[in-house]
């Protein structure tokens, strides 16, 4: 079998460490290729992997790679995206949300005969609720509480001049649509784009998040009401080190959908 290769567009602590998962070993895959802002930085942590791996731009990684993992800033999304979507490669975004602001990848991705594969995260039950929405979803809730420190630079707090510093109890910062969300907290409110995605869309699913310097963990419910059940979903997940606005959790969730493009055995639907 003809190994797949992988590309990583960001080289933080989560490509970092999908980089190390890819080299120690995921049977059919090999990377191929990194991009990140730091190249001083990434030619550093790239020398301690066995393989060799070329560092690139964004915009080239398509061309060096089958896969394409995105989990650099929002900010570049669509530079590194539109490329992998226009050769036909599969596109593995961690920015989920992009994927609401920028709606004309799916469409081009059907044109191109590319593949845009959400890992699961965070999200705790993403199967159920692509099953639910199989048959008819009435309603989906998500509330999500973080420490203040993990929602520092969001867009909608500067925007509305809301500041988090010395919170001593909980406060809501937004309530909306998940689409909403996604454009006011980028690097936040992932999870929730891929919950719209999975269930009844971006601008019928409601999303609350506060500001809870009694949590420790990024903490996400959801209630979902639906003809062929009624469940609620709780996740809390351990924040990253290097980055507080992510799961540990995170990495692993693109780590397993890696396994799973290759696997014999392959659980979930």
């Amino acid at each position: 079998m003809t190994n797949l290769r992988v590309a990583i567009g960001g080289f933080g602590a989560i490509g970092q460490e999908v980089a190390k998962a890819l080299d120690e070993g995921i049977p059919g895959l090999i990377l191929t290729a990194v991009s990140a802002r730091d190249q001083a930085k990434a030619e550093k942590n790239l020398g301690d992997l066995k393989g060799e791996v070329a560092l690139l731009p964004l915009a080239d990684l398509a061309s060096h790679a089958d896969i394409v993992i995105e989990c650099a800033p929002a900010a570049v999304f669509r530079e590194l995206a539109l490329p992998a979507i226009d050769q036909g490669r599969i596109l593995v975004p961690l920015s989920v949300g992009q994927l609401l602001v920028h709606p004309d990848l799916e469409p081009r991705a059907r044109e191109t005969g590319a593949r845009i594969l959400v890992p699961t995260g965070a999200l705790l039950g993403l199967d159920a609720v692509r099953a639910a929405a199989e048959g008819t979803i009435e309603s989906v809730t998500m509330v999500t509480r973080k420490p203040p420190g993990g929602l520092a630079g969001a867009p909608y707090l500067t925007l509305n001049k809301i500041d988090l510093e010395g919170l001593t109890e909980p406060r809501r910062v937004f309530k909306g649509t998940a689409r909403d969300g996604a454009k006011g907290f980028p690097a936040n409110v992932n999870v929730a784009a891929a919950l719209s995605l999975a269930g009844i869309g971006p601008d019928r699913t409601t999303l609350e998040i506060w500001a809870d310097p009694g949590v420790t963990r990024n903490t996400h419910t959801i209630d979902v009401e639906a003809d062929s059940a009624r469940f609620t979903l709780k996740i809390e997940n351990v924040p990253s080190e290097a980055n507080p606005r992510t799961g540990k959790i995170t990495a692993l969730s693109t780590i397993a959908l890696l396994r799973g493009l290759t696997s014999t055995l392959r659980v979930g639907s």
